[in-house]
C-alpha cells in the first residue's frame, strides 16, 4: 500500500488554503449536505428493500400457514392445491421435520439426504417460529431462491421458496424515483447554500480585509457599506466605530502637533522678540547716554546747545516709553486671549474716539480723516485692543503714507461679522513688502521709521488684536494709489 508523504499533505493543505473563504465554506456545506442526503438515501434504500422483502415473506408465510392448516387436516402435501392461491410462478414447497430431514419437495424426484437444520430460514423458524432467507443458493436444485419457513405445532416445518428470477429481483429492488427527488433537493440545497455561503463569505472577506488594514495602520473609511442584513449591520457598526475612533486619534494627534508647533512658535517668537527688543532698546538708550555724558562733560555748554541735548533725551525717552508699552501689549496678547477681558462695546464709538484723537495731528500735516461710519456697531471685545487697531493704522498713514485723505468705511454688517475698510490716497507699499508687513519689527525704511519714532510693532499689534477678536485683516495697494486695510471682526468673539 502506497502511503501519503508529508510533502503531499502540505501541498493539499496549501491548495485548500488557496481557496477563498466563501469557496471553502461552500465546500464544507456541500460536503455536509451530500453526507446528510446520502445517509437519507441509503437509509431509504434499505428501508424500502426491507419493506418489499417483508411483503414477499408475508405472502409466502400466508401460503405456509395454509399448508400447515391443510396438513393438520391429514391432507398429504402433494394433494394440496396451490395453483389459484399464490401469485408466484414455480413455487417450491418443502416439508422438513424438526430433525432436519426433508420428507417432501415438489421440485425434486428424489429427496435429499442432507440435514437442513443449518439452513438460514430453518434456523430462524426454529428460533422465532418463522424465518426467511434472501437469495440463497440451493444445493439440491442448483438455483437461487427466496425462502420462507414456518414451524407448525405438529412438528413439521413448511418451507416455500420462489426462484430468484429477473421479475423477483426487479420487485425487490428499491424504487429509484426517490433518488431523483433527492438529487433535485440536493441541487436546490447546494444552490441556496452557494448564495448563502457566498454572502456570509463576502462578509468575512471584507472583515478580514478590514482587520488587515487596521493591522497595517491604513486609513479606514466607511464609504463602502456591507449588505443590509444583521451581519452586515454589525460589520458596518464595527467599521464606522473604528473609523470614528481613528479619526478621533488623528484629530487628537493633529491638535497635539498643532499645540506643540504653536508652543514652539511662541518660544521662537518670544526669543526673536527678546532679541529684537534688545536691539531696539540700544538705540534710544545709547542716544540718551550720549546726551547725558555730553552734558556732564561740557559744563560750559551754552543754554541753546544744552536745550537741544535735553530735547533729544526727551524724544528718545518718549520713544523708549512707546516701545515698552507696545512690548507689554504684544506680550499680553501672546499670553492668550483668555487673559484679555472683553465686554460689550460699540465699535463705531471707539473708531470715532480714535479719529478725534488723531484729527489735530492729521490737520497739522494737511491730512483729512474722513469717517463714514455712522451706524452703531455693537460687538463683544476689548476696548483698548480695538483702539490700538485703528490708532496704529491711522498713525502709520499719517507718518509714512504721504497721503492727503484717510477714509474709514463700513463694508458689511450682519449678526455674526462686521467688516470695515481703512484706506489712504498715499504712495502705497511696494508689493514685495506686503507679505511681511505684519511681522514684528519689520520696517520698509528703517531709518525713516526710527526717525518718525516708530517701534516696528504697530502692525503686528494690529494683526494680533484682530485675531483675538475672531477676525482677519488683509492689505492691498489700491489701483488709484494708496493703501487699503480690510478688517473683519466676529461680533461674538
Amino acid at each position: 500500500m502506497v502511503g501519503i508523504s508529508s510533502r503531499d499533505r502540505v501541498t493539499d493543505i496549501h491548495s485548500w488554503n488557496r481557496l477563498s473563504y466563501p469557496q471553502r465554506l461552500f465546500l464544507w456545506l456541500l460536503a455536509y449536505s451530500l453526507l446528510l442526503i446520502g445517509s437519507f438515501v441509503l437509509f431509504q434504500y434499505h428501508r424500502e428493500k426491507e419493506f418489499k422483502t417483508d411483503k414477499v415473506n408475508s405472502q409466502l408465510q400466508l401460503i405456509n400457514t395454509y399448508i400447515l392448516t391443510e396438513l393438520s387436516k391429514g391432507i398429504k402435501p402433494e394433494e394440496i392445491k396451490l395453483d389459484e392461491f399464490h401469485p408466484f410462478d414455480d413455487l417450491r414447497l418443502s416439508v422438513v421435520t424438526l430433525r432436519g430431514d426433508v420428507i417432501y419437495d415438489n421440485t425434486l424426484d428424489s429427496l435429499p439426504h442432507t440435514n437442513h437444520l443449518d439452513r438460514e430460514e430453518i434456523k430462524k423458524a426454529i428460533s422465532n417460529v418463522s424465518g426467511y432467507a434472501v437469495r440463497r443458493h440451493s444445493e439440491s436444485t442448483g438455483e437461487t431462491y427466496f425462502y420462507a419457513a414456518l414451524i407448525g405445532s405438529d412438528g413439521y416445518i413448511v418451507r416455500t421458496a420462489v426462484p430468484y428470477s429477473m421479475s423477483l429481483s426487479s420487485f425487490l429492488e428499491a424504487d429509484y424515483s426517490f433518488l431523483w427527488i433527492s438529487a433535485i433537493i440536493s441541487l436546490v440545497m447546494c444552490t441556496l447554500g452557494y448564495f448563502s455561503t457566498r454572502r456570509v463569505g463576502l462578509h468575512i472577506l471584507r472583515l478580514n480585509r478590514f482587520a488587515e488594514n487596521v493591522e497595517h495602520g491604513a486609513i479606514i473609511s466607511d464609504t463602502e457599506p456591507f449588505p443590509h442584513d444583521e451581519l452586515g449591520e454589525i460589520s458596518n457598526h464595527i467599521v464606522r466605530l473604528y473609523a470614528r475612533l481613528q479619526q478621533a486619534i488623528l484629530d487628537r494627534d493633529n491638535e497635539h502637533r498643532a499645540a506643540m508647533y504653536e508652543q514652539q512658535e511662541k518660544e521662537r517668537i518670544k526669543k526673536q522678540l527678546t532679541n529684537n527688543i534688545n536691539h531696539e532698546l540700544k538705540t534710544p538708550i545709547s542716544a540718551i547716554q550720549v546726551c547725558i555724558e555730553t552734558l556732564l562733560s561740557h559744563g560750559d555748554m551754552t543754554d541753546e546747545k544744552r536745550e537741544q541735548f535735553l530735547q533729544r533725551c526727551l524724544a528718545n525717552t518718549h520713544r523708549l516709553s512707546r516701545l515698552l508699552g507696545d512690548v507689554s501689549l504684544i506680550t499680553r496678547m501672546d499670553d492668550g486671549s483668555v487673559s484679555i477681558m472683553k465686554e460689550d462695546v460699540d465699535l463705531a464709538e471707539i473708531i470715532e474716539s480714535v479719529v478725534a484723537d488723531y484729527e489735530p495731528l492729521a490737520e497739522s500735516k494737511g491730512i483729512y480723516v474722513k469717517n463714514d461710519i455712522s451706524l452703531r456697531l455693537f460687538m463683544f471685545g476689548n476696548r483698548s485692543l480695538l483702539e490700538s487697531v485703528f490708532s496704529n493704522i491711522i498713525d502709520n498713514a499719517i507718518s509714512y503714507s504721504g497721503c492727503s485723505i484717510i477714509s474709514l468705511r463700513l463694508l458689511s454688517k450682519n449678526s455674526d461679522k462686521i467688516t470695515l475698510s481703512v484706506s489712504d490716497n498715499g504712495v502705497g507699499i511696494p508689493e514685495i513688502h506686503l507679505p511681511r508687513i505684519f511681522e514684528r519689527f519689520y520696517r520698509i525704511d528703517k531709518g525713516r521709521s526710527r526717525a518718525a519714532g516708530g517701534t516696528g510693532l504697530g502692525l503686528s499689534i494690529v494683526k494680533n488684536a484682530v485675531m483675538i477678536h475672531g477676525g482677519i485683516i488683509s492689505i492691498e495697494n489700491l489701483a488709484s494709489g494708496g493703501l487699503e486695510f480690510k478688517i473683519s471682526f466676529s461680533v461674538h468673539a
